[in-house]
């Protein structure tokens, strides 16, 4: 039986070599898609539909955590998710929070017998599998990896914004803000009057908010805990919330549904 598989992979020797190696350990495995960046990645498993996908963590434009992460929370509901495997050069602490998920990765340059190892119990999974795929399971691995130390940095807490507008630059205090939300290459940055735009990524200005006070409810939205009024949780697993000092409404991905339980 014939199985889809994506291989994203920013090192154009190491992608071919991946896909001769997958060729020889796996005869059933197609290659649907093999590109070198994770915005790529995003659109073709999206397109795709691969049971399988081989992501590197480091690469131009989303890292493979980050494609893992919109994946999960635009995949359809009600068909089964793809196996993950990522492709890392991480050290062995970083390694280590992999391991604790039991999610399957590879290291730089991938050795024969660790690759079919790999296929072994990408068979295994997919032969035990039932429809739809275990998309809970994987919600849990993802959040565990993206909380895990290792795979972020940890700076000193933000306490001002400073948006500029032409001349002028607005000091804008973090605890007047409402919510975070990414545009483009900007940030919306929204008060309970007021917006603003300030060039960084969502990326950079996570580590600097507190996880406290600033909860991510989806990979480009980061809202205020105490300015959320209410959380109106749907059959998709998606959550919808109502905002204290704002009429708009925003989403909570299924990645993050978990933060909005009663008491």
């Amino acid at each position: 039986m014939t199985v889809h598989a994506l291989i994203a992979e920013d090192e154009p020797l190491l992608l071919e070599g991946l896909r001769a190696d997958l060729k020889n350990a796996w005869p059933e495995l197609d290659v649907v898609a093999a590109v070198h960046d994770g915005d790529s990645a995003l659109q073709q498993a999206l397109q795709r539909r691969p049971a399988v996908c081989f992501l590197d963590i480091r690469m131009p434009g989303a890292s493979g955590l980050e494609v893992a992460q919109a994946l999960a929370e635009d995949w359809p509901a009600g068909e089964s998710f793809p196996l993950l495997v990522f492709i890392s050069a991480y050290d062995q602490y970083a390694l280590q929070a992999f391991e604790a998920q039991a999610v399957d990765y590879l290291v730089k340059p991938v050795q024969s017998e660790r690759l079919l190892a790999c296929v072994q119990r990408l068979r295994a999974r997919l032969a035990e599998r039932t429809s739809p795929g275990p998309l809970p399971q994987t919600l849990e691995q993802l959040r565990a990896l993206l909380a895990a130390p290792g795979t972020g940095a940890t700076t000193a807490r933000l306490e001002v914004i400073q948006a500029s507008a032409g001349n002028l630059v607005h000091m804008v205090p973090v605890d007047d803000v409402v919510y975070f939300e990414a545009a483009d290459k900007y940030v919306r940055v929204v008060t309970a009057d007021k917006e603003y735009l300030i060039r960084t990524s969502l990326r950079d200005l996570l580590p600097q908010l507190d996880a406290q006070r600033f909860w991510q409810v989806h990979r480009g939205t980061v809202v205020r805990a105490r300015s959320i009024a209410s959380a109106l949780r749907h059959e998709s697993g998606k959550v919808t919330l109502t905002l204290r000092e704002r009429a708009e409404r925003l989403t909570a991905s299924r990645l993050y549904a978990h933060l909005f339980k009663g008491m």
